[in-house]
């Protein structure tokens, strides 16, 4: 995967996941149907999901897969914290998978656009189910919003730009990483490509109204302030003016204290299932 220092973002993955956490929970209803004695979440982070899993199934074997052991621990606190029953086991991606014992369901939120060969990791997450298995993979949906188009000062349209520069740093991620194969993200396609069958795909909402606790505000606050300093070279001067006073915290105008904050975003999903 990628060299980000994933350790270092822990606080700010966990909070994130804690926002879009609705999405979730929307997901793992579609599968309720199911009743998997073993489950992986494979690059599960600091668990959010993973926790999530164990507590829709509690029949289950859930087991947190990541490459940060950092995360892991973040994931094993949480379960404590929540009371499910939660295994853990570090293992790089997609290189560890082999490794791993086979799985009823699979679960991979927003992992496999961090390796270069997309296709090949469907690949070896495929081959991680038993027959009847089900493959869940978190992959798109919609950019998150969660201020007017027009903040009352600066350039009207900011988080618009701002999707721009992260689509673009997004693209240059992907032209950098190893093995980096172009493929037209039809995940349907990807998926019936394994083998999968029956595959679907389906986008929940998430839909955080004003006025926002504090968790969501802080969460916005931390992307804020990640945007700020990673794309200072990509933004013109004026937007990252903006920024600057969105993120001073005596500013009324400012995330902190401004009372029309929201958080409003989609994810999808896209289910198949091994024959």
């Amino acid at each position: 995967m990628t060299d980000i220092d994933w350790a270092a973002m822990a606080d700010l993955l966990e909070r994130e996941a804690e926002t879009n956490f609705p999405y979730v929970e929307q997901a793992l209803a579609e599968l309720s149907h199911l009743t998997p004695q073993r489950i992986l979440d494979i690059g599960s982070g600091p668990g959010v999901a993973a926790c999530q899993l164990a507590a829709a199934f509690p029949q289950a074997e859930v087991t947190a897969v990541d490459g940060t052991p950092e995360l892991l621990d973040r994931a094993e606190l949480r379960a404590k914290r929540l009371g499910v029953t939660l295994r853990t086991q570090v293992a790089e991606f997609p290189a560890g998978l082999a490794d791993l014992d086979r799985a009823d369901l699979v679960w991979s939120g927003q992992v496999v656009h961090h390796v270069g060969d997309q296709q090949d990791a469907l690949h070896r997450l495929t081959a991680l189910l038993n027959p009847g298995g089900v493959l869940a993979i978190v992959e798109g949906g919609l950019p998150a919003r969660c201020l007017p188009r027009d903040l009352g000062f600066g350039r009207p349209g900011l988080a618009a730009r701002l999707d721009a520069a992260t689509a673009d740093r997004f693209n240059r991620m992907r032209a950098d990483l190893p093995g980096t194969v172009p493929v037209v993200e039809d995940w349907k396609a990807l998926f019936a490509n394994t083998g999968l069958t029956e595959v679907r795909s389906k986008t929940f909402l998430i839909d955080h109204p004003s006025p926002l606790s504090e968790p969501h505000r802080h969460t916005i606050r931390r992307t804020l302030e990640r945007q700020r300093h990673g794309f200072a070279e990509d933004l013109a001067p004026d937007d990252l003016a903006t920024l600057d006073r969105l993120l001073d915290p005596k500013d009324p105008a400012g995330v902190d204290q401004r009372q029309d904050l929201f958080f409003l975003s989609a994810k999808t999903v896209h289910y198949g299932t091994k024959p």
